[in-house]
């Protein structure tokens, strides 16, 4: 098999990124989880509190998407390339159905998502040099915090908006398995100060795509 030179790679990754901020990403296919649900009336606060929630979730995954292709580009060993670049592939199913709920929502996607994808595709490649063990427990904190966010996005959201649970519900399962999967990887335990300037991050970013 042919080795695929950095140039290349990072062609791909700037397509990536393109794809990610500005245009469609490419998908595995899956239906929406989402296309089977009857859309319910919501009023118009419900209507905008989940148009800002599902903004959100739709942040998370520009930064998932940028971080695992940050990570996959630095990472050494190619069984870890392939878990990352599959969790990737997942994260842009997510990608496509929360831009779906936002348009059927009215709701906007943030404004800043440029600057979220730049800023976490550097801290992913930043951990891929660090070494697989560490990547592969980065992507599973990650993963872990993600999910517990969408927990309390599931806790928020208004009880009669099915489809925009529907499509969180699923996202957390595929995070929880995420998750797994890099831990039986080899991914270690981060030290718990990292994993609090990790929740710090996502705590800036969720309160401003919140909004903007």
């Amino acid at each position: 098999m042919t080795e695929i030179s950095l140039v290349d790679k990072l062609i791909t990754s700037a397509d990536q990124a393109l794809r990610t901020v500005c245009g469609a990403p490419r998908t595995t296919g899956r239906i929406n989880p989402s296309a089977d649900v009857d859309d319910t009336e919501l009023s118009d606060y419900e209507r905008h509190e989940a148009g800002r929630l599902m903004r959100v979730n739709h942040v998370g995954e520009v930064c998932a998407q940028a971080l695992y292709q940050g990570q996959a580009l630095t990472a050494r060993n190619k069984s870890v390339q392939k878990s990352l670049e599959q969790a990737a592939a997942e994260e842009n199913d997510h990608l496509a159905w929360c831009e779906q709920r936002l348009d059927e929502l009215g709701a906007r996607k943030s404004l800043f998502n440029p600057f979220w994808y730049a800023g976490s595709f550097a801290l992913g490649a930043a951990v891929g040099l660090a070494g697989d063990k560490w990547n592969l427990g980065f992507l599973a904190e990650t993963e872990h915090q993600v999910a517990d966010h969408l927990q309390g996005h599931l806790d928020r959201l208004p009880e009669q908006d099915e489809r925009s649970r529907a499509i969180v519900e699923q996202m957390k399962t595929d995070e929880s398995n995420h998750a797994t999967t890099a831990t039986r990887a080899g991914g270690v335990d981060l030290p718990s100060p990292i994993k609090d300037l990790m929740k710090l991050g996502s705590k800036v970013m969720t309160r401003t795509a919140h909004w903007i």
